[in-house]
Parts: C-alpha cells; sequence; structure tokens
C-alpha cells in the first residue's frame, strides 16, 4: 500500500466524486460540482489538499483563505462561502476557514483525516496565518437532541462520554469548540442544523505591525565562564571584557553573559580595608562599568547580561546586574535573595521588582544566583512572558554549585524556558570572601521531545575559563506550551493558589524603607489563594 498527502489536481474530480458520495451518504450523497472544485483549484492551489492511496484520491481537504473580520462568529456556510462561489476567498486573509474534509468509509481506518490537517497546519504556518476556522458538524446529536442541548452535548463529547465522529476528530486535532452555530448547514439532519465553530490557532503566528528587525526564533547565547585574575588598571579589566565581546560578536551571539561579582579582582586595591568598606569603595566603579558595557553593546552589536555588581543607593549595598541592549539602552535588576554571607561580610540588602523585559529577541528574565533557588521568583517571571532567563552566578564549593545548577534546570523544566547560567572559575588571592571558585556554565532546556533528553543544551568544562555557545529556539517553547507531554504552566491549580507580587513599585519599596515600616520585607513574591 503505498499513500501519499498532495495538492488536489483539477484531474482528481473522478475519484474525488465518489469519495464524496460514499463519505455522505447519510445526508444524502451530495458532492461538490466540478466546476466548483476547479475554481478553488484556480484561486487556492495551495490549500486544497488530498491524500491518494495506491493511486486513488480517498480523502480531501477544502478550504479558502478569508479575513474573518468581515463575517463574525454567527455566519453560515452559505455566507462564509459567498453563496458557494468562493469569492470570499483573499490573498489578504488572515484565516484559513475550512470548508470540506472527507474521508471515504473503506479508508477511515488509516487516519488520513490527520494528514490533511497536518498539511493544513502547515500551510497555515507558512503563510503566516493567525489559525484555522471551520463549522464543524456533530453527526451523533440526531441521537441526544431529545434530551442534551447542543452546548451539553459537546460537553459531554468532551469529557468522552459520548463518541462523535467528526467533533470526537477535531477535538483529537488540537482544536477547541469557539461557538455552537445555529442553522450552520440546512439539511444536515444528523447535526439537527446545528454545527461547531471550531478553531485551531497558530502559535507561530506575527502580526505585521509586531514583526521586529530580529525575527528568527533562534537566538544564539554566548556565555562567559571568566577565569578570576588581578587586573594591574581598570582598564585592563576593561579590555580582558572586551576581548570576550569581541569573540562572542564574531559568532554572532545575540547575547553575552557575564558571571556574578565578575569585577571583584578590582577589591584588590582595598585588600587591607575590612571588607564592608572594601566592596563599597568597589561600588564606586559600577556605574563607569556599566557605561562600559554598554558602549561595548553598541560598538559590538550584542545584548549583554553584565554579570552583577555591588551599588550603593541612597546609603543602601545592593547587589545588581544590568541587561545592555545593542541599541543602547539598559536595564537594571537588584538581586532580591541575599544570602546570608553577604549580608555578613557585606552587609548588602535585597531588591523590590521583579520583571520581565524586552529585547529584540523577546522577553528575558534576569536573577541572581541564589534567586534562582527560589521558585517563586521564575513562576513570576514565567507568567510575565520570560522565554530565557539568565543566571549570573558565584559559588565556591561544588555543593553551593550544585544547588544553583539543580534549582536552574527545576526552573527551565516547570516554567517551560530556557534558563543560562553564567560562573567564575579560579583563585583570587588578596581579595578577602572572594578566594576560591567552582563552576561549570550551562544551558538548561524544558524536558520533553523537542529538547536534549538530559533537558541540558550545552554545558562548559568545569572550571576552564571559556565561552559556551549555545543556539536556543522560542518557537520550541509555544509548541511545548500548546502541545507537550506535560504542561506545567496550564495545569497550575490557580483554583487553590497562586503567585502574587505584594509590593511592585520601587517608589513603594523605598518608602516603605525610609518610614522605617516594621512590616517591610524586601522579596516580593508570595504564596495565597
Amino acid at each position: 500500500m503505498r499513500i501519499a498527502t498532495r495538492n488536489l489536481k483539477k484531474s482528481d474530480y473522478a475519484d474525488l466524486k465518489e469519495a464524496m458520495i460514499e463519505s455522505y451518504s447519510g445526508i444524502g450523497g451530495d458532492y461538490w460540482e466540478k466546476n466548483l472544485i476547479d475554481k478553488l483549484v484556480n484561486i487556492f492551489p495551495d490549500g486544497q489538499f488530498c491524500v491518494e492511496v495506491d493511486d486513488k484520491v480517498v480523502a480531501c481537504a477544502l478550504a479558502i483563505q478569508v479575513k474573518y473580520a468581515d463575517f463574525g462568529d454567527s455566519h453560515t456556510f452559505e455566507e462564509i462561502t459567498g453563496e458557494y462561489t468562493f469569492d470570499t476567498h483573499t490573498k489578504k486573509g488572515d484565516w484559513l476557514y475550512g470548508i470540506e474534509v472527507f474521508v471515504h468509509p473503506d479508508y477511515r481506518d488509516l487516519r488520513l483525516g490527520r494528514r490533511l490537517y497536518d498539511a493544513r497546519k502547515e500551510l497555515c504556518e507558512q503563510l503566516n496565518l493567525k489559525g484555522i476556522l471551520a463549522g464543524g458538524r456533530i453527526p451523533n446529536y440526531r441521537k441526544y437532541a431529545d434530551e442534551l442541548s447542543p452546548r451539553e452535548f459537546i460537553t459531554r463529547v468532551k469529557q468522552k462520554d459520548i463518541y462523535d465522529p467528526t467533533l470526537t476528530f477535531q477535538l483529537s486535532n488540537d482544536f477547541h469548540v469557539k461557538k455552537v452555530l445555529r442553522g450552520y448547514l440546512p439539511g444536515d439532519t444528523e447535526s439537527k442544523e446545528y454545527a461547531t465553530l471550531l478553531e485551531w490557532n497558530n502559535i507561530y503566528y506575527v502580526s505585521e505591525k509586531n514583526r521586529k528587525p530580529h525575527t528568527d526564533s533562534i537566538i544564539r547565547l554566548g556565555v562567559v565562564q571568566w577565569q578570576m585574575r588581578s587586573f594591574p588598571t581598570l582598564q585592563a579589566f576593561f579590555d580582558q571584557v572586551e576581548f570576550f565581546t569581541d569573540v562572542v560578536s564574531d559568532y554572532k551571539a545575540d547575547f553575552l553573559v557575564m558571571p556574578e561579582f565578575f569585577n571583584t579582582p578590582l577589591m584588590a586595591e582595598f585588600k587591607d580595608m575590612p571588607e564592608p568598606q572594601a566592596i563599597r569603595e568597589l561600588a564606586k566603579y559600577t556605574q563607569e562599568v556599566r557605561e562600559k558595557m554598554c558602549e561595548f553593546a553598541i560598538s559590538y552589536n550584542v545584548n549583554i547580561i553584565a554579570g552583577s555588581m555591588p551599588l550603593m543607593d541612597d546609603g543602601k549595598l545592593y547587589n545588581v546586574s544590568y541587561l545592555c541592549r545593542r541599541d543602547g539602552s539598559f536595564e537594571e535588576y537588584r538581586k532580591i535573595h541575599i544570602t546570608p554571607n553577604e549580608v555578613k561580610f557585606y552587609g548588602m540588602v535585597g531588591g523590590y521588582e521583579v520583571k520581565t523585559y524586552d529585547t529584540d529577541c523577546g522577553k528575558i528574565g534576569m536573577m541572581i544566583c541564589y534567586d534562582v533557588e527560589f521558585p517563586e521568583l521564575g513562576r513570576a517571571l514565567a507568567a510575565q512572558g520570560a522565554q530565557i532567563i539568565f543566571v549570573p552566578f558565584l559559588t565556591d564549593t561544588q555543593n553551593g554549585y550544585y544547588r544553583v545548577r539543580n534549582c536552574a534546570q527545576a526552573r527551565a523544566i516547570e516554567n517551560e524556558c530556557y534558563v543560562a547560567i553564567s560562573g567564575c572559575v579560579g583563585n583570587l588571592p588578596n581579595v578577602p570572601n572572594t578566594d576560591i571558585h567552582y563552576a561549570q556554565s550551562a544551558v538548561f532546556t524544558p524536558s520533553d521531545f523537542q529538547f536534549p533528553n538530559n533537558a541540558i543544551k550545552a554545558e562548559a568544562t568545569t572550571n576552564t575559563e571559556m565561552v559556551l555557545f549555545a543556539d536556543v529556539d522560542v518557537s520550541l517553547l509555544k509548541e511545548l506550551h500548546e502541545y507537550g507531554s506535560v504542561q506545567n504552566l496550564k495545569d497550575r491549580r490557580t483554583d487553590l493558589y497562586e503567585v502574587t507580587m505584594k509590593r511592585t513599585s520601587r517608589r513603594a519599596a523605598k518608602k516603605a524603607s525610609h518610614d522605617n515600616d516594621p512590616e517591610f520585607v524586601a522579596p516580593l513574591i508570595v504564596v495565597s489563594e
């Protein structure tokens, strides 16, 4: 047996007519006249599909392209087809409208309908249409019409209490019922002239007004595993940063990712000071370092996640990271969760904003080291649409590193996103509290068929200075979200719990702090009913 799916040709009409008559014997054996089939093939050849078995056409799917806003959700089959003239078809249409699908009864055990629907979906993606719409018959409704309304019947079919050959098939092919249509197809006694308005959404659709210069779904990450070393001058430090920026740019990466506290070698200048004072002296370099990173982002045409650095603001010490966009703009993220070590040795405090940032490659989120060990932050970023979460980190021991690593992997899986971690390696004499380092930078993925079996896209050599390159495909995240084996974001029991923000504005956080509010706490995420 040989089975092939292809576009319909005018010469297929004889087989097509036979299959139509047999398929619709239950509603009178109607069939499309040849002149109508010929017109469809003429005006929209790409939209007409058939399946042939051993060189005989036994299944078919016919469609037109329409501007759906011209019709709305209460149309009839006659209206959507222009009284069967198909004059409603337009190349400027934004939806594919299915006007016919049938399979010869003798071939229905071959699941040919699925092949036709897959072909339609591929066409929809190629044409960048919003999705597929169709009016679906409910032929088994006649058996239940005396006891169930159409809506009740549809609900029972969804719950698999009732089988309907058309609706059950449509639902299994990722369509959902948008509305019940009355009087859709006069003469359909099996469906009592009711129909379901079925919708399949193209998750890859991009509207023209939202198109950006960077439209490729493949995002290249350049993750720097940074060797701690002494720098005789600030310029020597900048030279080393520029070296990696240049390398990453040469490989046409979209993001350069630096580690947490990658500028602490500059603190050697203050080695004779107590740690709290030394790091506050280091913080005086932060603005200059950030400005230099922004310069590099522009000149090397790469978005930079500028690791993290200490920042003094209004008498408080924060651990901050910067997103330096290649268009010259920048964003600031302040580490939310401060480790006991940072509190003990430096007197650091936590930030107060958890938000995503728009880039020319989509929405991204940032966390710093310890932050990734708190699942609420990842969930809050996922709720805001983060596709990639960047995590600069600094760990001294293996157990500290694996806390960060394992939690980062969990965040990628549970939030259906990519997570990139960047760490420091090597020893740093003459800088108290940051003397030894352990790291294996990596890029983690969700865990499903679209991704590596171990959910690791790439990982660096342990404790070796290097650049880790990884291409991540954000379109796979949309596919996972809609069709994954498990769907963590969709299957949350939000009737029982949710992640909410207690306080979202910088002004509110500062006011609470300045007013000595005894109930003010820097972390902003809580779990509530």
